[in-house]
């Protein structure tokens, strides 16, 4: 008969020590799984960054471009702006230039007999006049002269004076003459405006019509 074997080692502490490295094994393969995510997500999040940067460098770029077209167009809309205005000031001493020779024109046409003008100063479309005439009556011709002109409109008389007109020589006679009576005389102040190329128009297309009826 074969005898019975008993077991004497520590079975309890083989067991014990087994699952204590089962333990420990798996915490080693937790920390490396761990740190794998860790890696893999601190990577993703580098790639993220990266792109950002990238997109926001990119986005730095354009807006550099598009400043730089905006000082252009600012540019070019300044160099437009000052164009417009040389044109303007150009046309506007073309006009001036041949609303002078209109005036200097019209005062001649519509100067009745008896007046005469002493001075003539203009300032936009307002025109004053200084000078003399023989009566009222030929101021108020003057000024109905001006309202029937296609070209002046709406005088006013400022002042009317009756002086002695030294200048007012009879024939053959020299200012420094002696024994010359001086004439008297009205003298008058007046203001009236220059038509603008609109009215001018509007009383030319009013005459016309007046005309055909």
């Amino acid at each position: 008969m074969s005898q019975p074997r008993i077991n004497l080692l520590p079975y309890r502490q083989e067991k014990r020590a087994r699952k204590q490295r089962e333990f420990i094994g798996m915490l080693f393969l937790a920390a490396i799984a761990g740190a794998a995510v860790v890696f893999l997500v601190n990577q993703f999040l580098d790639n993220r960054l990266e792109a950002q940067n990238s997109r926001n460098q990119l986005l730095t770029a354009e807006i550099k471009k598009l400043d730089e077209q905006i000082k252009e167009i600012d540019r070019l809309r300044e160099e437009i702006r000052l164009a417009i205005e040389r044109k303007k000031t150009v046309e506007a001493l073309q006009a001036n230039r041949a609303q002078s020779v209109r005036l200097l024109d019209q005062m001649a046409h519509q100067l009745p007999e008896g007046v005469y003008l002493r001075s003539a100063k203009q300032k936009g479309n307002t025109v004053t006049v200084n000078g003399y005439a023989q009566s009222n009556a030929h101021v108020s011709a003057l000024m109905r002269n001006i309202e029937n002109s296609q070209w002046l409109d709406k005088p006013r008389l400022v002042e009317v004076k009756l002086v002695e007109n030294k200048d007012n020589l009879q024939p053959n006679q020299r200012k420094d003459a002696k024994n010359v009576k001086p004439t008297m005389a009205n003298e008058f102040t007046m203001i009236f405006d220059v038509k603008r190329a609109d009215q001018q128009t509007e009383t030319q297309t009013a005459a016309t019509r007046q005309g055909g009826a």
